[in-house]
């Protein structure tokens, strides 16, 4: 396990027992994944530390598997995608040179900055932004920065519509029951619950679910309806 089409094809072997909802078990993939990733370096010797390595190839991979999930049923809508990335790039498209313009945030004296965002959806016939989503293994990790964004892009005039949202398999188990999680948990529950437009969980386990945190499954129907109001 060294790269993302490693992790793709893990991915695909995996549809071949689970089918299409194989999405569910990101937990179990992602373990897998980390077990052919260990057994890599210890049979190639690479005399890296495994479990850092493991941790920078995970938070990059697992953007990039969410990416290539969802790519496919936005497109049907319409819309593009691209991760920041790309945006990050100096030489730009038209097309994406106005789609970075129109996420950035300004800052005043210290200029304009791009939010954390690791995937933009955005309509190509006028560049406008959607939404942005933040995909993480764990909400903790991502949870009250992504807030900030939601914050930030509400103060500007040309940023308030922008959908904030958050994929993540919740490997903690941050978005359990609201009366059995710790208090440590409960924090990332109700940040996601306020701050966020919708936060969606990849998991077989049952979630207590609202308007606000919901199964992966219910992603791309929220986001029609964005459409539609739009």
């Amino acid at each position: 396990m060294q790269n993302f089409e490693d992790l793709k094809n893990l991915y695909h072997e995996m549809e071949d027992e689970k089918g299409e909802d194989t999405y569910k078990y990101m937990p179990e993939l992602l373990q897998r994944a980390e077990e052919l990733h260990r057994a890599y370096h210890i049979e190639h010797k690479t005399g890296k530390d495994i479990g850092q390595s493991w941790r920078s190839f995970k938070g990059k991979n697992f953007q990039k598997l969410i990416q290539y999930i969802i790519t496919e049923s936005i497109e049907k809508l319409g819309l593009k995608v691209v991760n920041d990335n790309k945006l990050e790039n100096r030489q730009l498209s038209p097309q994406l040179d106005t789609v970075k313009r129109n996420l950035t945030i300004d800052y005043g004296e210290f200029g304009l900055l791009l939010p954390d965002a690791d995937i933009v959806v955005y309509n190509p016939e006028d560049s406008q932004i959607i939404a942005i989503i933040s995909s993480k293994t764990s909400l903790a990790e991502r949870v009250a920065q992504t807030g900030y964004w939601k914050f930030k892009l509400l103060e500007g005039k040309d940023t308030k519509h922008i959908k904030v949202y958050l994929i993540t398999s919740d490997a903690k188990k941050d978005l359990t029951r609201m009366d059995t999680v710790t208090d440590s948990k409960k924090k990332s529950r109700i940040i996601a619950e306020v701050e966020l437009d919708g936060t969606y969980v990849l998991t077989t386990e049952e979630l207590e679910e609202n308007d606000k945190v919901k199964l992966f499954e219910h992603f791309i129907e929220d986001l029609k309806q964005v459409i539609g109001e739009n």
